[in-house]
């Protein structure tokens, strides 16, 4: 066969690999969506609704208006607006006050709930209430409520809460005690209380799963140098080797609270993606962090496109290289 003939062949092979991710997509990639409410995750004893809860609950079990979720030794995850979730802990009670995208709330009527915030637009109003308290999230961050020590804990990001009629700002690193005489946020000790917290710790690794859930997903839906069949821009993403919904961002990428990293389809399969202060290569463990801690290492972005930060489209360092997919929890390359 002539040089020709083995560059088309080559070239029609190399297409086709490139097209297989989108080929390949099982319907219940595609089919699934999720409203807030919808059970994302349990272990252990769990009901919505006094009706029980179990792995084959997951993504399709919805907490309703008026509805409670209850746990008794056992962890939930529920997904609220696209970017956010609720973990309740052991032995608690959560209420659906309003399941509405631009006025979610709940009513933590017992025990721990963690929420995490990873997405936050201008018209999603998200309140937490529990007794003595309302919560009301403002930045994107990690947030704690404890509703029988009367407690509100920000671990990063910012929420105004609303106690003995009086407004109270908390920003990262600051908690609210609700039982005390002075109505005033205090530092807390973040770092020794995440390493002594069981919700805290058990949240962290729901949020690495669903990182590795991300990498998997976004490269379903990356196809040619372009957004493939089925991707209808940032969202829910249902994901059958996880088990579960996953976030993806329309644009960039971002580290959540935790450390962890989201990535758009346009992104997933470049590496390395270069950042502010240098190149950052995926590779299944914890994003390391260049800079300042917590939160976000937006990339520039898009015109118009949703893109975060400051970075051109393609990555400034000309090298690419595909993930091969992510089973198991696993992350190959």
């Amino acid at each position: 066969m002539k040089l020709a003939g083995w560059k088309m062949m080559a070239g029609g092979i190399l297409a086709a690999l490139l097209c297989l991710p989108t080929w390949g997509v099982d319907d219940s990639y595609q089919r699934r969506t999720a409203a807030p409410g919808t059970l994302n995750y349990v272990e252990g004893q769990a009901s919505m609704a006094d009706q029980a809860l179990d792995s084959k609950s997951v993504g399709s079990a919805t907490l309703q208006n008026g509805e409670i979720l209850k746990t008794g030794s056992g962890k939930v995850e529920i997904l609220l607006t696209p970017g956010v979730y609720l973990r309740l802990g052991p032995d608690s009670s959560v209420k659906m006050v309003s399941n509405s995208l631009t006025n979610t709330q709940l009513a933590l009527n017992k025990g721990e709930a963690m929420l995490e915030v990873d997405e936050l637009y201008s018209q999603n109003n998200i309140h937490i209430t529990q007794p003595g308290a309302d919560a009301r999230v403002v930045k994107t961050g990690l947030y704690d409520f404890d509703a029988n020590n009367g407690q509100v804990r920000v671990f990063d990001g910012r929420a105004v809460v609303n106690a003995d009629d009086r407004n109270v700002t908390l920003k990262k690193g600051h908690e609210l005690a609700l039982n005390s005489d002075k109505v005033k946020g205090q530092k807390f000790d973040k770092k020794q209380l995440a390493d002594s917290h069981d919700l805290y710790r058990w949240s962290s690794l729901r949020s690495q799963y669903l990182s590795e859930a991300n990498v998997d997903t976004a490269r379903i839906y990356y196809a040619n140098g372009w957004y493939g069949p089925g991707w209808w821009g940032p969202g829910w993403y249902w994901n059958p080797w996880f088990a579960g919904f996953t976030f993806v961002p329309g644009g960039g990428f971002f580290y959540n609270p935790f450390g962890w990293g989201f990535y758009s389809p346009l992104v997933v399969t470049r590496a390395p993606v270069v950042i502010a202060r240098g190149p950052h290569h995926f590779d299944g463990t914890r994003p390391v962090a260049i800079g300042h801690g917590f939160r976000n290492h937006a990339l520039t972005s898009f015109r118009g496109s949703g893109m975060r930060g400051g970075m051109s489209p393609r990555p400034a360092v000309p090298h690419a290289s595909g993930f091969s997919g992510v089973h198991s929890g696993q992350v190959h390359r």
